[in-house]
């Protein structure tokens, strides 16, 4: 895999297409030239129709370390892209494509990434409704039950809910100053 983009040229350009699976501020943060970004909170919905135009070649999917790419790669299947197109997950995402020297284009964003965002939001509701139910009610830790609902079922199925309403907040609507328009990079 070290021939990705070891040159100067786009991802899409080469014999290999890459697509990125992480969310819009992780994308809009850094990510690699050329790339075809389809987030995997959204993969279902998007993927079929950027998919098409990609039958017959290599598909790298990358995320930051992996899981999501492993993920994504799994719904190419379900989608029933896995015959049309020959996917690889690329081992150890962009953490492992910037320690091998790589390029990446950045950008500058002046907030938390969405998953930092969902982890900070579910733990303080945990964290708060455990502490409101010993002071005051009980019936207060129905809150953090559901919480924990909410993260068992994205962990499940990948969807995250709460991740999509925290992306649709205005903090999170700035877009990339990378270039990028429609979900990839030329």
């Amino acid at each position: 895999m070290d021939r990705l983009n070891r040159g100067s040229g786009p991802a899409t350009n080469m014999e290999n297409i890459i697509l990125d699976v992480r969310e819009q501020d992780e994308f809009a943060a850094e990510h690699i030239a050329g790339s075809v970004w389809v987030p995997l909170s959204q993969f279902a919905h998007m993927a079929p129709g950027v998919l098409q135009g990609m039958t017959g070649k290599k598909v790298i999917i990358m995320c930051r370390g992996g899981n999501r790419a492993r993920l994504a790669k799994e719904q190419v299947n379900r989608l029933g892209f896995g015959g049309q197109i020959k996917t690889e997950v690329y081992a150890g995402g962009l953490v492992e494509w910037k320690k091998r020297g790589n390029p990446v284009v950045t950008g500058k964003t002046g907030r938390l990434p969405i998953m930092r965002q969902v982890q900070i939001l579910t733990g303080a509701l945990v964290l708060s409704s455990a502490l409101l139910s010993l002071a005051f009610n009980p019936r207060v830790a129905w809150v953090a039950a559901f919480v924990g609902a909410g993260l068992v079922f994205a962990g499940i199925t990948g969807f995250c809910g709460l991740a999509l309403l925290l992306a649709a907040m205005p903090w999170n609507k700035t877009k990339p100053e990378t270039g990028c328009n429609g979900g990839c990079c030329g």
